[in-house]
């Protein structure tokens, strides 16, 4: 194969489309997204003798304050066939490279492989990292069913409360960019209920402008309307899609109105706007990082971390997926380790 570094954003994500494992968190909206937060994209493309696309990898690159160093990753990818074990050699041996290069203290991958497909050709000096960037466990929906067929497979409490929330006036529309404030607002004050961190509003404005008008992304807003009560929104989330896959990546909810369900009637509408976009497969984003029988067993008795976002997944009946999680290549220990330590630290002095 060839390497090549491509510099056109069609070029780029039409050969990522054509690729086992493509992701939209390897498109080119993706890295252009992450450069305005100090990510330096680099997307690297490998092609056969023919000039058909067999691997793709896109690199961001993060410096490390005025230092001559960086780290670097590679989000959800790369793309490839991680059963031809010349090709994942030859990807990886050149991303190596281009790390040294970089004078990289690490590089991290983390494609969406099952455990079961393991990287069992991986490259030597290659580990499971201790610093996991993506979900390991998630729910995937398999989208290639009609839609009575779909509610049908949910939970009974999970059908009846998307059908309480048509009743209870819940509507749910399509969000504008004028809607973000709002949307800013409820990610905010469900951060700080459930204790968890969120973005900021520019972030969340940038990946609107990057995704949304290529229709890759999607805001739903969810508001009540009902005589005598002012529409406005109490709850909303943002999807994603590319390819035959879609990605539930943020929700938030307001304390008003949450007997009437809306979190349910949000997400039936994203199940079906990705439906009508031809995707196979709708994933609800992160599950506790448990094997299936703990999940069965305790699902309904804990409340910590996402336990409790578990259980309201868990009722639209999707399939629990538990990838292979990140893998990192260190070229310097020390300083790996360094970086590590800062990062646990400013976790436990989170609020």
């Amino acid at each position: 194969m060839k390497l090549a570094t491509v510099t056109s954003g069609e070029t780029w994500n039409t050969a990522l489309a054509a690729l086992p494992l493509a992701h939209v968190l390897q498109t080119w909206e993706w890295g252009q997204f992450k450069s305005r937060h100090g990510w330096a994209p680099r997307y690297m493309l490998w092609n056969d003798e023919a000039g058909q696309p067999r691997a793709a990898a896109l690199v961001l690159r993060r410096p490390l304050g005025r230092l001559p160093l960086c780290v670097m990753y590679i989000p959800k990818g790369p793309a490839m066939d991680y059963a031809d074990a010349a090709q994942v050699n030859q990807v990886l041996a050149d991303v190596e490279r281009i790390a040294r290069q970089s004078r990289a203290i690490f590089i991290k991958i983390d494609p969406d492989l099952d455990p079961l497909q393991r990287l069992s050709n991986l490259r030597e000096g290659w580990f499971p990292s201790s610093e996991q960037i993506q979900f390991r466990n998630t729910l995937e929906i398999d989208l290639r069913h009609g839609e009575e067929e779909l509610l049908a497979a949910m939970h009974q409490k999970t059908r009846y409360n998307i059908r309480l929330a048509a009743r209870k006036h819940v509507v749910v529309r399509e969000g504008t960019i004028d809607d973000l404030p709002e949307f800013c607002a409820l990610m905010q004050a469900t951060g700080e209920r459930d204790r968890f961190g969120v973005h900021s509003p520019e972030y969340y404005r940038i990946a609107f402008h990057a995704f949304v008008p290529r229709g890759w992304a999607r805001l739903f807003i969810a508001e009540v309307h009902e005589p005598g009560i002012e529409p406005a929104p109490v709850a909303a989330i943002m999807a994603f899609a590319f390819g035959s896959k879609a990605w539930y990546m943020y929700g938030a909810s307001g304390d008003e109105h949450r007997d009437r369900m809306p979190n349910y009637a949000l997400q039936w509408e994203a199940i079906r706007w990705a439906q009508s976009r031809g995707c196979a497969t709708y994933d609800l984003w992160g599950v506790p990082d448990e094997d299936e029988a703990t999940l069965d067993a305790q699902y309904l008795e804990r409340d910590d971390r996402l336990w409790g976002v578990y259980r309201f997944k868990r009722g639209f009946a999707g399939q629990l997926v538990r990838y292979i999680g990140a893998f990192d290549r260190v070229y310097n220990p020390w300083l790996y380790q360094a970086y590590l330590f800062a990062l646990r630290r400013r976790a436990s002095l989170a609020p």
